[in-house]
């Protein structure tokens, strides 16, 4: 018998094939990120969106880019936002926000990934001080200690997982341990962060209110650890986070909480992501494998071609604060411009070859932690450790195989994209 979230998915899944039937007959071609047939290889798709219509009206509501030079224009316009508020579909979101049992103050203060200059400007600087280059740098030794650990355990599987093995647990850990979270704790932290990310983009009601709750007991757990920390600091960054402070300006709990969750969400998923989607792509292709196996220290390059080639991160979007031509189509105030990550990445205006995963690849300005002043904060950490990653996979195992004809990607949330699974053979 279906559950209730089964039943939504279905009929959502149902609607949206309607409308991209629709679409297709007055544009051409339709934008449906619900369809099972792009969910394994959506680049086909991406490719006949960017040639036939680059600036698309979709019939859900956002208008879809997916040409690089238009995407480096919408992350520099200033006429465009990241505030979920000047969105036209804000006063529907603010209702089931309320419903969910967010609070009003929580909706005025959006957390610094949703927030616009100054709000955005402050928080990012603040951030910033407890979130440095060398503070991530010093973690390497330890990431390379956890990424052992980790192998040293799921190696006594065959196959060997490498989604539940490694890149699931590790930045979980990483993370974990920077925020100070207990050892004993860390299947509850993963928990929170699954959970949590069901809130995210434009969720039912029902995830809703399971993000909610997760974010109500993470902010409970954490309260406890925040108040030990202005007593007592140790070497963590939830120490560095409590202490920052610029012009007599410090964070407040709010906006603790807020960072501490974007860091618990975007800092497991964007990783976990990235080292299973990286692992398949050099598996799939086995001549930038033996580049990799003959050079390990090209660990760090291939990590930048690896986001490119098959990004983590689906879409980034921005909503219109006024009316305005763009590209010869008038955006009303309030409409959505969705930047389509993985066709912006494959343009071949800038990228030659783009369906090629090529690992010594130069010059690749890939847009995968998106540009300007909201570029991914925490980028550096997640090219460590999936570098780290990489580098001690081919080194441990030089005859790493995929052991499936099919792995089985995520569902659910369509602005992620990742593996469920990988089995390999060592």
């Amino acid at each position: 018998m279906l559950n209730k979230e089964a039943i939504q998915s279905f009929a959502m899944r149902a609607v949206m094939s309607v409308v991209a039937a629709i679409e297709t007959v007055e544009s051409g071609i339709a934008f449906n990120p619900l369809d099972s047939k792009n969910l394994d290889n959506p680049y086909p798709h991406y490719h006949r969106l960017r040639e036939k219509d680059p600036v698309h009206r979709s019939r859900v509501g956002p208008w879809v880019i997916s040409r690089y030079a238009d995407a480096l224009e919408v992350f520099a316009d200033k006429r465009l936002s990241n505030d979920l508020r000047n969105s036209s579909l804000w006063p529907r979101m603010h209702r089931l926000q309320l419903k969910a049992g967010r609070t009003q103050e929580e909706l005025d203060n959006p957390e610094m990934l949703h927030s616009d200059p100054p709000r955005h400007t402050r928080l990012r600087s603040l951030v910033s001080q407890a979130f440095t280059p060398n503070s991530v740098g010093a973690l390497a030794p330890r990431i390379q200690k956890i990424v052992h650990d980790l192998l040293d355990e799921a190696e006594r599987n065959e196959p060997m997982d490498l989604i539940t093995g490694l890149a699931h647990p590790l930045p979980v850990i990483v993370i974990a341990e920077m925020l100070g979270i207990r050892a004993e704790d860390r299947e509850q932290f993963r928990r929170w962060s699954d959970d949590i990310l069901r809130g995210y983009g434009y969720p039912n009601l029902i995830d809703l209110r399971a993000a909610v709750k997760a974010e109500r007991e993470y902010q409970a757990y954490l309260t406890e650890i925040i108040e030990q920390r202005r007593v007592e600091p140790k070497e963590d960054l939830l120490s560095r986070l409590v202490q920052v402070e610029e012009l007599g300006d410090r964070l407040s709990m709010h906006e603790l909480f807020s960072i501490c969750t974007l860091l618990l969400v975007g800092g497991n998923e964007t990783t976990a992501n990235l080292i299973g989607n990286g692992i398949l792509a050099l598996l799939e292709n086995p001549d930038q494998m033996e580049v990799l196996r003959a050079n390990p220290r090209l660990a760090e390059p291939a990590v930048e071609e690896l986001l490119r080639y098959d990004s983590p991160i689906v879409v980034d979007g921005r909503f219109a604060t006024e009316a305005f031509e763009f590209k010869g189509r008038k955006i009303k105030k309030g409409q959505t411009l969705l930047l389509l990550v993985g066709a912006i990445n494959r343009d071949p205006a800038q990228f030659e070859e783009p369906d090629k995963l090529l690992i010594e690849r130069a010059n690749n300005r890939h847009l995968a932690f998106g540009r300007g002043i909201h570029y991914c904060i925490g980028a550096p950490l997640t090219r460590l450790e999936t570098a780290i990653a990489l580098q001690i996979l081919v080194e441990r195992y030089p005859k790493l195989r995929l052991a499936t004809d099919r792995v089985k990607r995520i569902q659910g949330n369509w602005g992620l994209r990742g593996l469920k699974e990988l089995p390999v053979s060592i």
